[in-house]
């Protein structure tokens, strides 16, 4: 499985020009190296009035995940550094956080 990357300026430029050639999604999808579904909603998302325009594309992408908040606090993540540093499992810590959060520990 490969992990999540976000698409880059070029690939939403690469994204305007093969639709101006007229190529299907799926195709445009093997040409930049991302799943068909990744260019269907970046179309979906970033398409105004005027039709998809990539610079406005990719400020409107980076203003998004400038609003994006971290899944855990940094206390948390201290916590977490701590008992790795201690050898405890994923899981270990993963339990341990959830009675913590709880209240288990006063």
């Amino acid at each position: 499985m490969r992990a999540y990357t976000q698409l880059t300026q070029e690939q939403r430029y690469q994204i305007k020009a093969l639709l101006k050639m007229e190529h299907c999604q799926t195709e445009i999808a093997k040409v930049i190296g991302v799943h068909r579904s990744t260019v269907s909603r970046e179309l979906r998302r970033n398409r105004g009035q005027r039709g998809y325009r990539p610079k406005q594309a990719h400020q409107i992408a980076l203003e998004r995940r400038k609003k994006t908040k971290p899944r855990l606090r940094p206390e948390t993540w201290v916590l977490v550094e701590e008992k790795l540093r201690q050898e405890w499992s994923p899981e270990q810590i993963s339990g341990w956080l959830k009675k913590f959060k709880d209240g288990g520990f006063k």
